[in-house]
């Protein structure tokens, strides 16, 4: 299914699991992956975006990556020095930014943040992260320390269950597979998976949607946002986010949160265009 290298890049804070399509292609993306996922998100799509340097990641937690000592929390803003860790290990001083969910989340906040090193943003099923009220901090807080990660691992008789787990999350069948080659792993119990139990904590603290706010505003380039029939529902204030991204095209496929994976030649065309 795959025709990418695998290559290892400086994370933040660790080594970067990372597939590569076509590299020296004429133009440089950097893809992000959405929550629970990894580079294998992109299987499908890579493939049609022809003439593209195109690295997928697996973000810290993920995949192949490195995990955060036990007891660190994941958020998004301490995902944006990965990202930028990356692209200078692979020596791009501006480049693409594709994100997926979680992925596009931290894309938006990644271009906010450094503006003049992103050449175009392509965010799919997502426009930042999730925000909180300011009023909710104490119970997030509360809700997050109460929560204790399990080293105790769920086990799989066999690699094929393990998938039939993931269609669980609505994928396809095929969209699930491409997510399992990097999410397991099998000991003499059977499968399981290993991404960072701390990935799945609720987060300790979140942004305020006026910040949230504050970084799209900073954006400076181009930006296209996908969206699914059936994908995640963009409740308010979330929906008024595209007011304040100042270049945005926003277009509608038809298909589920992993459209991408799912059914890739729905969402290339656009890219392709965008591009």
């Amino acid at each position: 299914m795959t025709d990418a290298d695998e290559i290892t890049l400086q994370g933040y804070g660790g080594h970067l699991a990372a597939k590569r399509w076509r590299a020296g292609g004429k133009r440089q993306i950097l893809a992000l992956h959405g929550w629970l996922d990894n580079a294998g998100t992109y299987d499908g799509l890579a493939p049609l975006l022809e003439e593209t340097d195109l690295v997928c990641l697996d973000l810290p937690g993920h995949g192949l990556s490195y995990h955060r000592p036990r007891g660190i929390p994941y958020h998004f803003i301490d995902w944006v020095p990965d990202v930028f860790s990356a692209a200078d290990s692979l020596g791009w001083d501006r480049f693409v930014l594709m994100g997926h969910s979680m992925g596009a989340g931290i894309a938006a906040l990644a271009a906010g943040t450094f503006p003049e090193r992103v050449e175009k943003l392509i965010l799919i099923e997502g426009i930042g992260p999730y925000a909180s009220p300011d009023g909710e901090a104490p119970v997030l807080l509360k809700k997050a320390l109460l929560y204790k990660p399990s080293d105790r691992k769920q086990y799989y008789a066999s690699k094929e269950v393990a998938v039939q787990r993931l269609c669980m999350r609505d994928l396809e069948q095929h969209s699930a597979r491409a997510l399992a080659e990097r999410a397991l792993a099998e000991d003499e119990n059977g499968w399981y998976f290993h991404y960072a139990p701390e990935a799945r904590a609720p987060s300790r603290q979140r942004l305020a949607e006026t910040q949230v706010r504050a970084f799209l505003q900073q954006i400076a380039c181009p930006t296209l946002l996908i969206q699914a029939t059936q994908g995640l529902d963009i409740p308010e204030p979330y929906s008024a986010r595209e007011n304040f991204v100042a270049d945005l095209t926003k277009v509608e496929v038809e298909g589920r949160h992993h459209v991408h994976l799912d059914h890739p030649e729905r969402v290339a065309l656009s890219i392709k265009r965008f591009l």
